[in-house]
């Protein structure tokens, strides 16, 4: 993708949107973890963390981009994109202790790496989807939203509070990518283009139709899953 298209500048976008919306679970534990050392080795743990962090996130991403080049792995890609735009827009759980206290600069480094491996697996696999294998995309994405992950997360959960469309619009987007890669699936790409040939549909529009698919597709699973679980009370609070 050359990097002066408007393709790659939507793409990096995307990218950068989606780690400010999935992570913002990372910056409260990154907060968490550091919360016990004095002021100075407070921002050098978090700077130290975040910047191994992007390290280990574009080395998953990159795997991640190559694995979803295989055949079936894109459709299994697209599930699991669904899936975490299902579980966006659910009522959240509160899940406050699982960060231990840190004692030290390394034990908060080694609490938020561990952390922000865990939780990152959603921002990988959405990551890797939306750059569609441009590695120069996924390594400036990644760097670029990471600093804003870090300073920006604990504002956007406030914007979230008050504003709950937003989490809405993140996970119609993640429908949006994962209706877009199924198409590209290299097992079922050709089987789909003949199939849209024969109902009027060019090839062209198929990736929008399907992504458009996939917004509807998740929203309406989460919108029928979140009424569940408001009606049938809070089930699954304890963790």
């Amino acid at each position: 993708m050359d990097i002066g298209s408007t393709a790659f500048w939507l793409a990096l976008g995307q990218i950068v949107w989606i780690n400010i919306l999935l992570s913002g679970d990372n910056a409260v534990v990154i907060a968490l973890a550091a919360r016990s050392l004095p002021p100075k080795q407070q921002k050098q743990a978090i700077m130290i963390g975040s910047g191994a962090a992007i390290v280990m996130r574009i080395v998953l991403t990159l795997v991640a981009a190559q694995l979803l080049q295989l055949p079936w792995l894109k459709l299994i890609g697209a599930a699991l994109l669904v899936y975490i735009g299902v579980t966006l827009v659910l009522p959240e759980d509160e899940e406050e202790g699982d960060g231990k206290e840190a004692s030290g600069m390394v034990a908060a480094v080694r609490t938020i790496l561990i952390a922000d491996l865990v939780m990152s697996l959603d921002n990988v696999i959405a990551v890797a989807a939306a750059a569609k294998g441009d590695t120069l995309l996924l390594i400036v994405g990644l760097a670029m939203s990471i600093p804003l992950v870090i300073f920006g997360s604990t504002l956007l959960l406030k914007v979230i509070e008050r504003f709950p469309i937003v989490v809405w619009l993140g996970a119609g987007l993640l429908g949006f990518i994962a209706g877009e890669i199924v198409v590209d699936d290299p097992a079922i790409k050709d089987s789909l283009i003949a199939a849209a040939g024969q109902a009027g549909l060019p090839a062209a529009k198929l990736g929008l139709v399907s992504g458009l698919m996939g917004v509807a597709l998740v929203l309406l699973i989460g919108w029928v899953m979140s009424r569940r679980q408001k009606s049938g009370g809070h089930g699954a609070t304890g963790h």
